[in-house]
């Protein structure tokens, strides 16, 4: 088997995307790994950060390769919401969120946006979410809702009252309020929430 072939097995092993460091410690010498890129067998998503060439395209690239490169990383806020199709902005960063005191990622693409959380609000209502073969953590919609009512100076109020309006359009059957309500308190936000839920319901 050549060094292609094995680098190849390797990298299918692992959902078909490798940072280099990674490549390097599953024992892919350097040369293999740039051969491969060169001759087109993989290509470079973002800087480090390599995928076989024969996948299909991404679904979600921008948060697929934030997830990759950035293992400490919970999507939140506008990029949260627009994935659980709760808001009608459209993000131009990667909302991120990261544990105090980690410093912020050295990336250039995606153009990240970064919130620090204390521990108990970055632990708060993270979902593992598939996303072309590659685990991304994500604020579930509840919990991004609130935090969109948390980050309401920074981000605008208009977005979060936004967000509660599409949850409560969604069936009834859908609505978890006590969850909800559950991060509201986490977040500190519930006096500010409830108001605004009692309006619309």
């Amino acid at each position: 088997m050549t060094q292609f072939q094995k680098a190849r097995d390797i990298f299918r092993t692992h959902d078909g995307m490798l940072r280099t460091s990674e490549a390097l410690d599953h024992g892919i010498a350097p040369a293999t790994l740039y051969n491969m890129r060169d001759q087109g067998v993989i290509v470079e998503v973002s800087r480090g950060l390599f995928r076989l060439a024969e996948l299909p395209e991404l679904g979600h690239p921008d948060l697929v390769i934030v997830a990759a490169r950035v293992p400490k990383a919970v999507i939140c806020l506008i990029s949260a919401l627009h994935y659980h199709m709760l808001t009608t902005q459209i993000p131009h960063y990667v909302y991120i969120a990261l544990p105090q005191p980690i410093k912020k990622p050295r990336i250039t693409y995606p153009p990240l946006e970064v919130v620090w959380l204390s521990h108990d609000v970055y632990e708060a209502g993270v979902e593992q979410v598939e996303m072309d073969g590659v685990m991304v953590p994500i604020y579930c919609a509840e919990k991004s809702i609130c935090d969109s009512f948390k980050f309401r100076n920074k981000y605008g109020k208009e977005i979060a009252i936004e967000a509660l309006k599409s949850y409560l359009q969604q069936p009834a059957e859908e609505w978890d309020l006590q969850k909800l309500l559950h991060y509201a308190r986490i977040d500190r936000v519930e006096s500010l929430l409830r108001p605004y839920l009692e309006v619309i319901l």
